[in-house]
């Protein structure tokens, strides 16, 4: 094939070693392949960039290795054009299979224009991003901590939860801290409601009769600490995002005013996408960058699959719900959208179908810098009326009756 790039290098990357070779002219109108093993220390790293640098590369290709790739990535992309390369995609072409081979097959297929680079945004998005997932991560913790909450209390037989819709509300957490200082009488403990709870002092005084335990205390006592301190971690993390997400101002409030999506879902959004439309010809290529379109699985004109692939779950986890919410919006489109996906293909398939069209959406928000129109309940209807008309047709026509259908004047 052409060579397309005269000097360019392939990394095979690992946790303790990189492989890397590079493919240059000699003076005979041929190629030199030359291939050298580094250490992923920071002064090895050094050391690669050094050596690709006497080589006169100007194209670097290497394998996104779990999270191995980032200090490789961070060290080269000043010195050379990087190119981070998605192996789930790269084994589809037939090549060898060691280590060695796989820095010499991604070299020559850099060399012949073959590979396409995944996103890598730019440091500013990147810390963003970092800040963003582990937010999310400490949320999920969080969740967690209060599931282990519900579960002493029900180990206690404190049915507190079944009267309760938050534990850990104003009137919950009183309820809790009190158990843990060691009151026990459910007349006291039922009387610490605040609000509309009260009315149902009844059923909480019978929620708390349980066999309340030293050892249960003990675990809600480290329960709670930790809950304290997730909560103060996530301040803290809410803060520095807002922080660095202050040039992006308009940009999430435009995001705010589509269905399903709030602050938490526009900075989600920006973080992940990188808010620069740009970079996608089109919301096509953004859905499907994002794993939200179906799957093309078509074999012998049969269309076997429409599965969708997997992606970046993060931003994925956020469309789905945003999916759901929007699907709750009354006389929206988005809830038409979901109506119609559902009674057809179920719950799931309809939620994901809403986040593909949030996505969309959100495309054209970031990219013209607009806001959210709603279109209402009618407007995905309208696109299928003589469909709607002939359906129901035929449905009145086999319960027996003889249906003439004229247009209203």
């Amino acid at each position: 094939m052409d060579v397309m790039i005269t000097r360019c290098a392939g990394l095979d990357v690992h946790k303790a070693t990189v492989v890397a070779t590079v493919r240059v002219p000699t003076d005979g109108g041929g190629r030199r392949i030359v291939t050298e093993t580094f250490g992923a220390m920071t002064p090895d790293l050094m050391a690669l960039r050094d050596w690709l640098q006497a080589f006169g590369v100007t194209h670097v290709a290497l394998e996104s290795t779990g999270v191995y790739w980032k200090p490789v990535y961070y060290i080269l992309e000043d010195a050379f054009v990087l190119l981070l390369i998605n192996m789930q995609e790269l084994k589809r072409v037939p090549g060898r299979k060691t280590d060695v081979k796989d820095s010499e097959w991604l070299a020559q297929l850099l060399e012949c224009g073959l590979l396409r680079s995944s996103f890598v945004p730019p440091p500013p998005i990147r810390e963003l991003r970092d800040i963003t997932r582990y937010r999310v991560q400490q949320t999920r913790d969080r969740s967690r901590e209060v599931n282990r909450l519900h579960k002493v209390l029900e180990d206690a037989g404190v049915k507190v939860t079944s009267v309760l819709t938050n534990v850990m509300g104003v009137s919950g957490r009183a309820m809790v801290e009190a158990l843990v200082g060691g009151t026990t009488d459910p007349i006291v403990l039922a009387d610490l409601a605040r609000g509309r709870l009260r009315q149902k002092l009844p059923a909480l005084q019978r929620a708390l009769v349980g066999h309340f335990r030293p050892v249960h205390a003990f675990l809600l006592q480290q329960i709670l600490a930790k809950i304290d301190y997730l909560d103060e971690a996530l301040d803290r993390l809410t803060t520095e995002i807002d922080r660095r997400v202050a040039p992006f101002g308009p940009m999430l409030i435009a995001l705010d005013t589509i269905p399903g999506i709030d602050r938490i879902g526009a900075i989600s959004l920006v973080a992940e996408t990188g808010g620069d439309m740009h970079r996608f010809p089109t919301a096509a290529h953004l859905c499907s960058w994002a794993g939200m379109c179906p799957g093309h699985d078509e074999s012998a004109g049969k269309r076997r699959s429409g599965k969708t692939r997997k992606a970046n779950r993060y931003l994925r986890s956020t469309l789905i719900q945003a999916g759901v919410a929007a699907s709750h919006k009354k006389d929206s489109a988005l809830q038409t959208l979901y109506a119609r996906v559902k009674s057809r293909r179920g719950h799931k398939k309809a939620v994901v179908a809403v986040g593909h069209q949030i996505l969309e959406i959100a495309y054209y928000v970031m990219r013209d810098g607009v806001t959210y129109h709603e279109l209402g309940a009618n407007y995905f209807q309208r696109h299928n009326r003589e469909r709607t008309v002939r359906r129901h047709v035929k449905q009145l026509e086999a319960l027996g009756y003889v249906v003439t259908v004229q247009p209203a004047a």
